[in-house]
């Protein structure tokens, strides 16, 4: 697939990899991210036990986290370095069970604005070397100018 954005932070890499790291979410559930190209994230979540529902398949909240991640990266990959982003709404479309060994999130910016963004994701279920598409978003991302990532955690109150 050939991306045709631009990045406006020539150290987007790192500074989105620096964000994914803070994040306490993708930790807690054991996702990666291998992958960080301008307008493009994939988020890797090997399969555990904790994150399944009853049926044994990964849960498709658990789906939905890192699909909305993954859009979400992908999105912070184009903006400037002082630039946070944050979903506004996204609507997933869950296809198939999330079974097997790995699920992969490919995140995707649509339409990159100045304040909207206009993002995608694929999550694939790996089974035995086959991938399944299992969920499929669409995501609407708000560029807030200005604004810095919290360092640390917050505590309880």
């Amino acid at each position: 697939m050939t991306r045709l954005h631009k990045p406006l932070d020539p150290c987007f890499a790192e500074r989105v990899r620096a964000s994914f790291a803070r994040q306490q979410a993708m930790a807690l559930i054991g996702a990666s991210m291998p992958v960080i190209e301008p307008g493009y994230t994939e988020i890797h979540l090997p399969r555990r036990a904790d994150i399944t529902q009853q049926h044994g398949y990964i849960h498709g909240g658990v789906v939905g986290m890192i699909a909305d991640s993954a859009a979400g990266y992908a999105a912070s990959t184009l903006t400037g370095a002082d630039t946070e982003v944050l979903t506004v709404e996204y609507k997933l479309n869950l296809l198939a069970p999330a079974e097997g060994e790995l699920l992969i999130a490919e995140g995707s910016v649509v339409r990159y604005g100045r304040t909207l963004i206009v993002t995608r994701a694929e999550v694939l279920a790996v089974n035995h070397g086959r991938k399944t598409a299992c969920a499929l978003m669409q995501q609407t991302i708000i560029a807030v100018h200005g604004r810095k990532e919290q360092s640390g955690q917050r505590s309880a109150s």
